[in-house]
């Protein structure tokens, strides 16, 4: 079974706000006082969600930035994962019965 792409946070603003809402990419940065292309490159997935892009797209919102953070995290792990976990020659779980609990 192939393993699914990873979902960029600018895809999820697209899909499941803007066009659930009716907001152009526009009306998006107006409101939020970022710059249309910074939009933009936020919804084609060439640019992160940072903290001062969640802050306002949170209170755009009226939901939490850490919503914003999470989803750019749990992104950037996934691209970490595919990129580069076949690399790394580390014997899992090596050491964690030394690990304090």
């Amino acid at each position: 079974m192939a393993k699914m792409k990873p979902i960029h946070p600018g895809e999820i603003l697209l899909e499941e706000f803007l066009e659930q809402m009716g907001i152009s990419q526009n009306l998006l940065a107006r409101e939020t006082g970022m710059s249309p292309r910074r939009v933009n490159e936020i919804i084609l997935g060439k640019r992160s969600v940072t903290g001062d892009t969640a802050i306002r797209l949170g209170k755009l919102f009226g939901i939490e930035p850490e919503f914003w953070m999470n989803l750019q995290s749990r992104y950037d792990l996934e691209q970490a994962e595919d990129r580069f976990s076949p690399k790394v020659k580390i014997t899992a779980g090596r050491y964690k019965d030394l690990v304090k609990k």
